[in-house]
């Protein structure tokens, strides 16, 4: 994490200790690793540990520099400290065995001084940024097969400055700076999109932006975001920042929690954290910098044998790092698993506990690390031949592993009323028209697999309806965006409905083969019955929708008030909060507005259930 101690006792350690035995988690289901020790890789190592993390050697500072000044030619030297390549290749004498992650490729802390705006006054955004890229694409050059990367280090906003000091020198984990005071930050944030602050929260700009830099240069990579307190203090700042990154569309993997704060955290209260922030981010873990700083050997032991085995036998934590194991060579005091060539109990544990229990380790989340889980692409639901009409709710089947995942939906509740593909995530609600996708919130996409007949120019058309003005999506082919971003035109007439059907259209080209076509919700609260794939630019439209193509609900008021319905009540924002049983809408507006629940005065909104009718109810308070 922060920079460590050098020991000259750990070093010669190094110098005689050597490998007797297989590493701890080998031919388990995921790694088990360890750091660099005092910048130099023990000849134990590969006794413990199938994977290596450089403690320093990776970071930007340490390999980074500039001749001449701060306007020469820019130097990497990789193994200038910490060896970083000698990991690398470490990593390599086994591949597939033992796993290598980089560490990292940005971070406010540890980046060079010519990125300092003390010490280089004459640095500006447009440098700044030339030097990023520049960065990221020597390290794609020297490993272009990177297995893991941490893309992001330490970015959370904690009250008045980042985790670490992107815009001035920051407190760090223990409270002590470890970063550089005459530094003064850096234009890092800005140079990457800067960080957008809507309605009191970041939007972390910057990490999605480094994020699809990553994914450029290393499509088959891990991309991790990385920080710490994530499971004490800072636990919902760190769900809301990986929620935003994801809503914005940065590719990021896995959720890298560093783990320094585990000292004393019982068995329960550290299984119900890291379940919590696994299922509100949605993305598989990793425990990427786990020590237990403690002089007592009983209770450091007691630690590690309430957290380890969470770790170990959980499936979507993908693989684990301790954070150095020699005493006296560690970033903080009696972290280490070995002292002065003892093993301390925890140490100990930890090889009575994987000799015994090996076989319960899971992982299913297709990030490898041990026994590889089988990538699974995700498929067709059905055949799609283009031209032709695609149903929203035939999207693909979600697969396993990195870019696999058929569909983003920012909840796993099913909000719909529809049985049709019931399983799913996806909000899917019944009409009197068919099954359509509803409750699209911002961020969320679908994709559909596609075989395009033939080379050239189409007009896609789609079917949506959305009950206030604002709306919007976007449609991408293979990752690239296929169409500007298209508004959903609000119900006719003031009604506050998702009934009143439009087209929107756009001119597109298609090349002919199989393709992957995704559509994105850019702004929140519509709904999208179909879209249609038409040969020729500005072609007419072969469904177009009429008065009589929806009056279909023309009935719906009056058939309503002659039965018990169900009404969905919604906030404002279009989420629902709840649920009324009533004979029409007039007498669910009037159980609404004399309920003791709603506590706020504003708008609110009953749905029909079984229709899909909507209308607005204002409750004053």
């Amino acid at each position: 994490m922060k920079k460590a101690f050098l020991s000259s006792v750990a070093l010669l350690a190094s110098l005689t200790a050597t490998a007797t035995a297989a590493p701890l988690a080998e031919g388990g289901a995921k790694f088990v690793g360890n750091i660099t020790t005092s910048g130099q890789i023990r000849n134990d190592m590969g006794t413990y540990w199938n994977q290596i993390t450089p403690e320093n050697g990776c970071k930007w500072g340490s390999v980074h520099s500039l001749s001449n000044g701060n306007t020469g030619t820019s130097k990497f030297a990789w193994d200038n400290y910490d060896k970083c390549e000698s990991a690398y290749k470490w990593a390599k004498e086994e591949p597939g065995k033992r796993h290598f992650k980089f560490h990292a490729l940005v971070w406010g802390s540890q980046y060079p001084n010519f990125l300092c705006k003390k010490k280089n006054p004459s640095i500006t955004i447009e440098k700044t940024k030339q030097y990023i890229t520049e960065w990221f694409d020597a390290v794609a050059e020297k490993f272009p097969d990177l297995e893991y990367i941490d893309v992001v280090n330490e970015a959370i906003w904690d009250g008045n400055n980042y985790h670490s000091g992107y815009g001035k020198p920051a407190a760090g984990a223990e409270g002590n700076s470890t970063d550089d005071t005459e530094c003064g930050g850096s234009y890092i944030i800005e140079a990457l999109g800067g960080d957008d602050v809507v309605n009191g929260k970041h939007q972390y700009n910057f990490i999605t932006t480094a994020f699809k830099m990553a994914r450029e240069r290393w499509p088959k990579a891990v991309l991790i975001y990385n920080d710490y307190n994530t499971l004490t203090w800072q636990i919902n700042e760190g769900i809301e920042l990986i929620q935003t990154i994801i809503k914005n569309g940065a590719p990021v993997d896995a959720y890298g929690q560093q783990a320094h704060d585990c000292k004393g955290m019982s068995k329960t209260d550290f299984e119900s954290k890291m379940t919590r922030i696994h299922k509100e981010t949605g993305l598989p873990l990793l425990i990427s910098e786990y020590d237990i700083s403690e002089a007592d050997d009983a209770k450091q032991k007691n630690d590690y044998a309430n957290h380890i085995p969470f770790m170990w036998e959980t499936e979507w934590v993908a693989g684990i790092t301790i954070w150095g194991y020699i005493n006296g060579a560690t970033w903080v005091s009696n972290t280490g698993l070995i002292d002065n060539g003892r093993d301390r109990a925890s140490m100990t544990w930890l090889k009575e506990y994987f000799a015994t229990n090996l076989d319960k380790g899971k992982n299913t989340t297709g990030l490898g690390g041990g026994v590889l889980i089988d990538p699974v692409p995700q498929t067709a639901y059905k055949t799609h031949t283009i031209p032709g009409k695609i149903e929203s709710e035939d999207f693909d089947v979600p697969g396993i592993g990195t870019g696999n995942a058929g569909y983003y939906d920012t909840d796993s509740e099913n909000h719909g009323d529809s049985y049709y593909r019931s399983g799913e995530s996806v909000d899917l609600y019944a009409k009197a028209t068919g099954v359509v996708v509803g409750y699209n919130v911002e961020g969320e996409w679908l994709d559909y697999t596609v075989n395009v007949q033939e080379t050239g120019d189409y007009t896609l058309f789609a079917a949506v309806a959305a009950a206030s003005e604002g709306s919007s999506l976007l449609f991408q082919v293979d990752g690239v965006d296929l169409t500007d971003t298209i508004s959903v035109p609000a119900a006719t007439e003031g009604e506050e409905n998702y009934e009143d059907y439009n087209k929107v259209s756009a001119n597109v080209t298609l090349t002919a083969g199989t393709h992957i076509i995704k559509m994105k919700v850019i702004r929140s609260w519509f709904d999208i019955d179909y879209f249609t794939l038409v040969k020729g630019k500005d072609a007419t439209d072969p469904e177009p929708i009429t008065n009589e193509s929806t009056s279909v609900f023309s009935n719906n008021l009056n058939y309503d008030a002659q039965k018990l319905q169900d009404y969905y009540v919604l906030n404002s924002l279009g989420m629902r909060i709840g649920t009324i049983s009533a004979y029409g809408f007039s007498a669910a507006a009037d159980m609404l507005q004399s309920s003791n629940q709603l506590k706020q005065s504003g708008v609110y909104y009953l749905r029909n259930r079984t229709t899909g009718v909507s209308k607005s109810v204002r409750i004053s308070r």
